[in-house]
């Protein structure tokens, strides 16, 4: 046979092999096309950056061009032109949406290249939640299963909001509290006899998230459920002009929560639309239909609009504790946690070293850390509204502590080598024997000596602890005592300001609990002195007032003044305690603390105050009034006109930050 032939021969084989591999491919590829919803855009839409009709010309060409697209993108951020460097990524992000970490870029341009160009903390607000929503509302859409994006949107929440590394850092955290505030309302609160760990884990995950879960999924699922409630949405929408939505639960909560306070009625002008949502809130026909309505629009917000699931919002708070989604920490916990299980679903021999376990794990861990540290939060809401200022007050969660090491080994098995109980040290391992540590601290301030030996034991003894280091040894090797005098004042652990924040609060909270409730009134002054002291020293190392943070510091995880926060603390907790205690607590506790607790007593115990057929005025079972048990304390007008100053300077203080901008 000649050679000619034999080439001829040979090469027409490999045509027909060819031929029918791609018959019998295309199927399956097509299929994995649809499944995996790996389409790419091919046509240009109005608005569209010109690139993007560019790279549809050039059909088969489109992944160098968008190569050298993403070249020049990179360009552009490292010579600062942020706004160019976006339109470029949007483009790359309408060629090649299944192209991740273009959505990262993009989203990190916004929340913290172009945010910190602005002049204001409205406008820096603006673009950080561009960032999120980006990643939230568009990347996680064409890429649900991918991890990066999922730590990616975590880590703006935990680092660029819950942080304090930008100076705006606190209106960040009001907004996203008022936001949650509306979305959710506000979070339950505990009895004091049910105020066990797994007992208020419960109330979250039941009382607040299991009417939102169990809600009509659409207006016409409304109606079969509950007529009244789709006759008082179509009212709404009438009346109002605009359909159920966040507006309508903007309304809602404003107004149910000035409802509850005797003069709050009087304390926002409403506008006509106001009054006529006051009217509906009147209306007694309508008395049946509001929590059905209130949780379906809920859940539609939570799942259209933030793109969240109220299942695993639920799953979460059940395996890790009972999460305030007001706070920043929640959010990043609710994605990296997200991001995580995606991996460890989609994980296999094939894809191993391109799922970045290690930090979507460290993100999680990190916000579980930050729901310890500040996750029971004091936030007016009203007062927010109402003028731009209120007093935001984080405090440690103690039901977290348990958490961190819950998700311990489960992260040591899912990032493989790094977790290797072999390596000599390991990154989360002594995360959390800090993490122990604190906790220690925390419960040996506040006088809870028995939970700070049980945690003090933990730290000595956990199982994946990093061992044969001389530091560690000499760490833990000491008496209780020894520890937490050693771990504050010895390692001068005030420059932290995590440490002086949680001894602060966690004195004051063991001064009001067993100084004034246990009547031992040299242990109130002890632990009083020691808060002071604390705050005194966080005020001098941390509190520096920055021009963009809106009257706030950065690292302003306290006010200012000590009156507001030993009065916000002592307002939290007796608002925990039952009506007995509360009362001890109420009369021994100095006429300064009263103040700012009477309102939240006057809130949380008038309801067991009740009025007998015939009565006017509310008893207990003894007979007694209200105003007998917890009589209101002298000179509240002037109280209350000195915490309106307080908000007025606050606001001046953001205004003339505002104008030296």
């Amino acid at each position: 046979m000649r050679h000619e032939t034999r080439v001829r021969l040979i090469a027409g084989l490999i045509m027909l092999a060819s031929l029918a591999s791609s018959a019998l491919l295309n199927p399956r590829i097509a299929a994995s096309v649809g499944r995996n919803d790996l389409s790419f855009t091919d046509t240009a839409e109005e608005g569209d950056p010109p690139q993007v009709a560019l790279g549809i010309a050039m059909g088969a060409f489109r992944g160098l061009f968008v190569n050298v697209l993403w070249i020049r993108a990179n360009t552009l951020k490292e010579e600062g032109k942020f706004h160019e460097a976006i339109e470029l990524s949007r483009a790359i992000t309408k060629l090649q949406p299944r192209f991740p970490q273009v959505w990262a870029f993009h989203a990190w341009n916004m929340a913290y290249n172009i945010s910190v160009t602005t002049q204001t903390p409205e406008e820096r607000y603006q673009w950080v939640m561009a960032g999120i929503r980006l990643l939230r509302d568009e990347g996680l859409k064409a890429n649900p299963n991918n991890m990066l994006l999922h730590k990616e949107l975590g880590w703006i929440y935990l680092h660029k909001i819950a942080g304090y590394t930008d100076d705006a850092n606190q209106y960040y955290k009001r907004k996203v509290a008022e936001e949650w505030t509306i979305v959710m309302g506000e979070p339950p609160r505990p009895e004091p006899e049910h105020r066990d760990r797994e007992s208020v884990i419960a109330l979250y995950a039941d009382a607040w998230l299991g009417p939102i879960i169990d809600a009509s999924e659409s207006l016409p699922g409304l109606r079969e459920r509950n007529e009244k409630s789709y006759e008082l949405a179509k009212a709404y929408e009438r009346i109002i002009g605009e359909p159920v939505g966040f507006g309508f639960l903007r309304r809602y909560t404003l107004q149910t929560i000035l409802r509850r306070d005797r003069a709050g009625a009087s304390r926002i002008p409403f506008g006509p639309r106001g009054q006529a949502f006051s009217d509906l809130l009147d209306d007694p026909q309508w008395n049946s239909a509001w929590d059905d309505l209130v949780a379906h629009v809920r859940k539609r917000v939570l799942v259209d609009e933030r793109g969240m699931e109220p299942i695993r919002m639920q799953r979460l708070t059940r395996r890790l504790g009972p999460i305030d989604w007001r706070l920043p920490a929640a959010h990043s916990l609710y994605w990296s946690a997200r991001g995580v299980e995606v991996g460890r679903v989609a994980v296999d021999e094939h894809n191993t070293e391109t799922l970045d376990f290690i930090n979507g794990y460290r993100v999680l861990m990190q916000s579980i850390q930050e729901l310890w540290r500040y996750g029971d939060l004091y936030f007016n809401f009203v007062d927010w509204v109402e003028t731009g200022a209120c007093v935001y007050q984080p405090m440690p969660n103690p039901y977290f502590v348990e958490s961190y090491g819950d998700v311990l080994d489960e992260a040591h098995d899912a990032v493989g080598i790094f977790g290797d109980e072999r390596r000599a040290v390991r990154a989360f391992s002594a995360g959390y024997e800090n993490f122990v540590a604190q906790a220690v601290l925390f419960f040996y301030r506040r006088g809870e000596r028995e939970r700070a030996e049980h945690w003090y034991s933990i730290g000595r003894n956990f199982e994946s602890q990093n061992a044969g280091m001389n530091w560690r040894v000499e760490r833990w090797s000491v008496t209780l005592d020894e520890f937490a005098r050693n771990e504050v004042f010895v390692e001068d652990r005030t420059d932290s300001p995590y440490i002086v924040v949680n001894q602060m609060v966690a004195s004051l909270q063991g001064a009001f609990a067993q100084g004034l409730l246990g009547n031992n009134q040299e242990l109130y002054e002890g632990q009083i002195e020691f808060a002071r002291l604390s705050h005194k020293i966080y005020m001098e190392r941390q509190y520096n007032p920055v021009v963009a943070s809106s009257g706030d510091a950065r690292m302003q995880y306290v006010d200012p003044d000590f009156r507001v926060v030993a009065g916000t603390v002592f307002a939290s907790v007796i608002s925990a305690v039952g009506p007995r205690e509360a009362e001890l607590m109420y009369f021994r506790a100095p006429e300064g603390l009263r103040k700012y607790a009477y309102a939240a007593i006057r809130d949380r115990y008038s309801g067991f105050f009740s009025i007998d057929a015939g009565g006017e005025v509310g008893v207990d079972i003894q007979g007694r009034t209200f105003d007998e048990v917890f009589p209101e304390p002298e000179g509240m007008d002037e109280f209350y006109a000195f915490m309106g100053r307080k908000l007025e300077e606050r606001q001046a203080r953001e205004q003339q930050g505002i104008r030296r901008k």
